[in-house]
């Protein structure tokens, strides 16, 4: 029965990628999901979260190939930024990257730290900055 009720929703109900208004004014997405009433459950939002995670990161390995010799820590530090800014937004960091790839932890940081982004996301900023002077992963300022 699954595979039919599927079939039918699916002709039923169109597929959309992006938010839309339904009929009553619903915020829909996907194949007539209700957001504003049912929403995602948090499984379904880490479903989300990992398939983001890897587009970010094989977005950043494509147009950043050295990316690849970097350690795990370090490379989360631009995986995080991808994810939170787009990657067409990091790559402007041209001199954070150039730093990176360079192997100058230290001025990377400190680009990271002084730039408009920093200002925007505060404590997010100061502790990705950190990550990449210390190499370790940090969860807290």
């Amino acid at each position: 029965m699954q595979e039919e009720l599927t079939k039918q929703l699916k002709l039923d109900e169109a597929f959309r990628s992006k938010p839309y208004k339904d009929t009553v004014g619903k915020l829909t997405i996907g194949w007539g999901r209700n957001l504003d009433d049912v929403g995602v459950s948090q499984g379904e939002a880490e479903t989300l979260l990992w398939n983001d995670i890897n587009v970010a990161t094989k977005s950043l390995r494509v147009s950043l190939p050295w990316v690849t010799t970097l350690s795990e820590a370090r490379l989360g530090c631009l995986i995080n930024m991808a994810f939170n800014l787009g990657l067409p937004t990091l790559l402007c960091f041209t001199k954070m990257l150039k730093a990176v790839e360079a192997g100058d932890y230290e001025t990377a940081a400190r680009e990271m730290e002084s730039s408009k982004w920093a200002q925007q996301v505060g404590a997010r900023a100061h502790r990705l900055a950190m990550q990449m002077r210390t190499n370790q992963w940090v969860y807290a300022n």
